[in-house]
């Protein structure tokens, strides 16, 4: 510890992102990327990046980009929020509309980034337990709070929401901001957004980063009505005013513009997704049911740390999560049908062992 930390930094425990390993043969199926490329449009765009964008400061409010995606949510640019990945987003949110008196609710199991920002930013929180299924039971969340943030599909579960739950949970808590991170929506979810002209306390945050190719990128949005949204950018404001750098901005607008592109591909890791359920449920794993890109799964007959590390040997990476009530599951993210297909075949080796 170093003598010249603040009394807040000593106290942190920072989130432990999703290692990023080195190794030249690697299958990674460890941190929810998408297996394949963005839009050749995306990379047009990028190359096209003249000199005199580059010498000069980007637009401050992304003008075009909020319009891009106004026009695909059917909202308005003032209803529309954009920052570096849903990560800044997200942590603009909890400064400027989830930090008050009462406690900010979440579930127990969830991205594991929540608890760390209510600590950075000292914002009381109260965690809520998942049913036993690891389905989120809205009527649990019945305490009073100042706000109510789930991510839908969950994760690491990749559990569904159902929209119908969101209905419920904004109407029982008109006083408190909801925010539903949707980083995951695109893969099988039905997104919110349709529920923002009737309910002002309603947040929507998303990433290009999944769905769209776009991790190197970090691009985040949030819809709302106008007042959050202005919240948002007062936060903003007093932090980075030129937080969406231009080959930022070009590439999404390049990804917004191509949708054959992302459909296409969304289809494919569904599809994979699909095909690996099976396959890992034919070999005796548990799995939850996802909406995601990725699976939850566990194995009755073996320990999961040890099949993690059995496949670390054999160059495959997946998520493990040494924590109470999920500490038998791992997460693995959708790769190709062939980085599949060589995870199969491992599993079926160490399991017979």
């Amino acid at each position: 510890m170093s003598r010249f930390w603040s009394d807040l930094a000593s106290q942190l425990t920072p989130y432990v992102p999703g290692e990023q390993p080195k190794a030249e043969r690697l299958v990674k199926l460890n941190t929810n990327e998408n297996p394949y490329g963005p839009s050749p449009a995306v990379l047009e765009a990028i190359a096209g990046t003249s000199a005199s964008e580059l010498k000069r400061y980007p637009d401050p409010d992304s003008s075009a980009l909020k319009a891009a995606f106004a026009e695909r949510e059917g909202l308005t640019p003032e209803q529309v929020f954009l920052g570096n990945g849903s990560d800044e987003v997200l942590a603009h949110t909890f400064q400027a509309l989830l930090k008050h008196d009462k406690p900010l609710l979440f579930p127990d199991i969830s991205y594991s980034f929540y608890p760390v920002w209510s600590e950075l930013y000292q914002v009381n929180y109260q965690p809520v337990p998942l049913r036993d299924d690891f389905t989120i039971d809205v009527d649990a969340y019945s305490a009073p709070n100042s706000g109510i943030l789930i991510p839908n599909p969950n994760a690491p579960t990749g559990v569904l929401l159902p929209r119908e739950d969101i209905v419920r949970l904004l109407g029982a808590h008109p006083e408190s901001v909801v925010v539903i991170d949707e980083a995951y929506i695109d893969f099988g979810g039905e997104s919110a957004t349709a529920l923002i002209a009737e309910h002002n306390n309603l947040l929507v945050i998303q990433t290009v980063s999944k769905s769209r190719s776009l991790a190197g990128m970090r691009v985040g949005a949030a819809f709302g009505q106008a007042p959050l949204i202005e919240g948002l950018v007062r936060v903003k404001d007093s932090f980075n005013s030129y937080p969406m750098d231009v080959v930022a901005q070009r590439a999404t607008l390049a990804s917004l513009a191509d949708e054959a592109w992302f459909r296409q591909c969304c289809d494919k890791v569904v599809a994979t997704r699909e095909r690996t359920d099976k396959v890992l449920r034919d070999l005796g794993f548990a799995v939850l049911p996802s909406a995601a890109n990725f699976i939850f799964a566990r194995h009755p007959g073996h320990d999961a740390a040890q099949i993690f590390a059995a496949l670390r040997e054999r160059g495959i990476v997946v998520r493990y999560f040494s924590k109470p009530r999920i500490d038998q599951f791992l997460r693995i993210s959708i790769g190709t049908d062939e980085e599949m297909d060589e995870l199969f075949a491992a599993l079926a080796e160490i399991l017979a062992m």
